[in-house]
């Protein structure tokens, strides 16, 4: 059994808070919340447990039943000491009937942006060792100072230096022994779990799993701000074996559905048995720009169903010129349809979604995330995409909506052809393949998130 210890013994001294850094707010959630989440939907974990100050463990308690955390079991008080928050959870298995099956999945909470591929590899690095580190290579020269700490005293070869991370990962009885012999040590010191096993089990190899430089640890104040870009810039990606079979019977409105992605979007979902109804301007006259064209739209599709499950808005404007060469009403245009028609495609589709507790779909480009010459509109209003995606989500959390955005790298479709002409098709993502991720994205469970999809 695979049991998620998160550790949130932390005060945040080095902070200065009035409560710990985990309570801290960074993307709509604390950092805490964000952390519990992922192990929350990881699909090897089976069960967690936080470790809190028992100051806060009341805290703790109220996000578990706010935010259905089914898979949290535990609430245990921590310690003043890092070890003592670890030793906690150890002691409150002890009287478990089969120990040796039970693994010991340690993470700090304040490392909020782990992925999902760190915390896979290291559930199968357990498979074959009795302790897992995750660790990344240290990108600067490492010096050790003298005893004054004034001086350099060596500097140790990079090429073996790796920098620790968390997750930190035992099976249970190898933990256990480790901490039983520290205990019994009167001159016990240590930093981390591993630094306990390696000291008192040395015979006990530890096996490094690659981490990443987004697992960050959130430790100093300018750290908050790092965090913050990171999460804006974080991408999610749907399960790749979600079931399209579940597009059954649901109600599918595409904007922007009469060619390129959307049009396959539509294509793929009928396959799989869902209704689905596309507009746009060439082929429906439906002008996202117009408000009362996408109600229209809406209020059509509903009379005729009855509801309505999902609303894309694949929709854009791509004019690749210096903005200097475009005319006044070209300019309009790209802002009305990429960033006002996303606005009211998203306002009328909220009452359709909430009585659904359905979602919407908006796309975004690789580009969002720095402008770019002969790009300026294109980019800025897909920047506001993403930004509007992640407020709205936090909005209509509530009402069970789920927003997110698809972000594909260089996709053949026809407004790319018009602007770029002929490239080279391996360098080409499909707008098939991109429009079978975008489904099963609708199909996900998460939102506000930024969904990837590579070559």
């Amino acid at each position: 059994m695979n049991i998620a210890i998160i550790l949130a013994g932390g005060v945040g001294k080095r902070l200065g808070l009035e409560k710990p850094k985990q309570f801290m707010k960074v993307a709509g959630r604390t950092v805490l919340e964000h952390t519990v989440e992922i192990f929350q939907k990881h699909e090897g974990i089976d069960e967690i447990v936080i470790v809190m100050n028992a100051a806060y463990v009341h805290d703790a308690q109220d996000m578990v039943l706010k935010n259905h955390w089914t898979k949290v079991k535990k609430i245990l008080n921590g310690g003043s000491e890092r070890y003592e928050s670890s030793l906690a959870a150890i002691r409150a298995y002890e009287n478990y009937p089969d120990k040796t099956q039970l693994y010991f999945i340690f993470h700090d909470a304040v490392r909020p942006l782990v992925s999902k591929k760190i915390i896979d590899d290291t559930i199968e690095a357990l498979k074959s060792y009795d302790a897992v580190d995750v660790a990344i290579a240290s990108a600067d020269t490492i010096i050790k100072l003298d005893s004054a700490k004034k001086f350099i005293a060596a500097i140790p070869e990079r090429d073996s230096l790796n920098r620790g991370q968390t997750p930190q990962a035992f099976k249970y009885p190898v933990i256990a022994k480790a901490y039983e012999l520290a205990l019994a040590d009167p001159a016990m010191q240590t930093t981390d779990d591993c630094g306990l096993v390696r000291k008192y089990l040395p015979d006990i190899p530890i096996y490094v799993v690659q981490g990443a430089e987004q697992n960050v640890k959130l430790t100093y104040p300018e750290d908050i701000y790092v965090l913050d870009k990171l999460f804006q810039l974080k991408a999610s990606e749907p399960d790749s074996h979600a079931d399209l079979v579940k597009l059954r019977g649901k109600v599918m409105v595409a904007f922007g559905g009469n060619s390129g992605i959307g049009l396959d979007m539509v294509r793929i979902a009928r396959r799989y048995g869902a209704q689905c109804f596309a507009f746009s301007r060439s082929t429906t006259g439906t002008d996202i720009s117009r408000r009362k064209d996408v109600e229209g739209a809406l209020r059509q599709v509903a009379d005729v169903t009855g509801r309505i499950d999902y609303i894309v808005n694949s929709a854009a404007i791509l004019n690749k010129e210096p903005l200097m060469h475009l005319e006044a009403s070209v300019i309009d245009k790209i802002i009305d349809i990429n960033y006002r028609g996303m606005v009211n495609v998203s306002v009328e589709a909220y009452r359709y979604l909430k009585a659904a507790r359905g979602a919407l779909l908006q796309f975004t480009s690789s580009s969002y995330t720095r402008g770019r010459a002969n790009y300026a509109l294109y980019s800025s209003t897909k920047a506001a995409v993403v930004n509007f995606v992640q407020a709205i989500a936090e909005e209509w959390e509530q009402d069970g909506i789920r927003i997110n955005c698809i972000n594909p790298q260089r996709t053949k479709t026809p407004m790319r052809i018009a602007n770029f002409g002929n490239e080279p098709e391996e360098t080409l993502l499909r707008s098939a393949d991109v429009a079978a991720v975008a489904l099963k994205t609708l199909l996900s469970d998460f939102s506000g998130e930024v969904v990837d999809v590579k070559l």
